[in-house]
């Protein structure tokens, strides 16, 4: 269904982890207006950030990063929204992003702290019972893992390495191959966080962590691999905000002026490939972007105040909603996105629990 015709009588529940609090928040949102209504709370347990939609939206999996490490397959009643947990799984490491590919077989993981990426079988049913099938080491702080439209790929950035890793799945064996070439690298000191790929599968568009870059790349999605195309500020320079410090051991080579500090966050896309989104958490601001549709190149357009250090940002399944969390704000607030020029006008701030993240947002017709 395109995004003129949605139905707003479809039923859209909007799910928060809040990672101080240990709970995911639970919302009805009204597809006629945006705005939200407040259902519920579940525990789960501290340190949960990181959640994935099942593709075929039956489960929400989220990511515990405290100890024990482990995801939890949560089940979605697609009348009212609410979760049941059906299963838990063991991860090898604090896990701080997690993706499905699009058959919904493989759970995708990475490790900023480890250093690595796990790969965990998902039972026929859609829930996650067995620890990681595979597990593979990369380069410094990986901090996202996504698949391209087709399926096949799987990228990877790194943020401490400054480069984005290229695999290609291998469904005979449920496992990652390392594609040729096995890597692509961002300008030195870029700090590659997040990563999304364009609705039409042409584009991936990375956000930097460390210097506010949304780089875009072509994809080729014959190969399965990037190449840079051009790399777009998405910190305007009146900010007055320095590049911020890479991690450990880049560091001590790198001069502090004292200045606050580029700390981008979020990335996001609408379903139309239109608009872009990204935040960045010194400003609180949320970043938009238009994007051609003749060569997906982008535009800078403008920034928005938002929830104070925005952490996540979720745009809804009919493009026409952008729900945004701040880590240090006890409220959500929801956009409408204006479908011509992508501009974000305020629907309304909902409550929610302490450190809220991460955000996913499932809508049943």
């Amino acid at each position: 269904m395109n995004q003129t015709s949605f139905d707003t009588r479809a039923r859209t529940f909007v799910y928060v982890s809040a990672a101080t609090a240990g709970t995911i928040d639970i919302y009805a949102m009204n597809m006629a207006t945006g705005a939200l209504t407040p259902e519920s709370s579940l525990d789960v347990g501290q340190a949960v950030m990181p959640m994935a939609v099942s593709p075929d939206r039956r489960y929400l999996y989220a990511v515990i990063r405290s100890q024990p490490y482990r995801v939890l397959s949560l089940a979605i009643d697609d009348r009212t929204g609410q979760l049941t947990q059906e299963a838990s799984a063991a991860l090898p490491d604090s896990m701080a992003y997690v993706s499905t590919d699009p058959s919904g077989r493989l759970l995708l993981t990475a490790s900023y702290g480890g250093n690595k990426i796990a790969v965990l079988p998902v039972d026929g049913d859609g829930r996650v019972t067995a620890e990681a099938s595979q597990v593979i080491p990369t380069g410094r702080n990986a901090h996202s893992i996504v698949c391209d439209g087709t399926g096949k790929y799987v990228f990877v950035t790194n943020l401490g390495s400054d480069a984005v890793q290229q695999f290609a799945i291998d469904f005979e064996t449920a496992s990652l191959k390392p594609n040729d070439p096995a890597q692509v690298s961002t300008g030195p000191g870029f700090g590659p966080r997040h990563i999304v790929v364009s609705p039409d599968n042409r584009s991936a568009y990375v956000l930097t962590e460390l210097t506010g870059h949304v780089v875009h790349y072509a994809l080729d999605a014959a190969k399965g691999t990037l190449s840079e195309i051009e790399s777009v500020a998405s910190v305007p320079e009146d900010a007055g905000l320095s590049l911020g410090t890479p991690p450990s051991p880049l560091a001590a080579n790198h001069g502090d002026d004292g200045k606050p500090k580029i700390w981008a966050a979020d990335i996001g896309i609408t379903p139309n490939g239109k608009f872009l989104y990204t935040t960045e958490r010194t400003t609180s601001r949320i970043t938009l972007f238009h994007v051609s549709q003749h060569d997906g190149k982008l535009a800078y357009v403008t920034n928005y105040e938002t929830e104070r250090q925005p952490r996540g940002i979720r745009i809804d399944p009919s493009g026409r909603f952008l729900v945004a969390s701040g880590e240090k704000s006890d409220r959500l607030s929801v956009y409408t996105i204006d479908q011509t020029d992508g501009a974000l006008m305020p629907v309304g701030r909902y409550p929610v629990n302490a450190g809220a993240n991460w955000i996913e947002i499932v809508t049943f017709a």
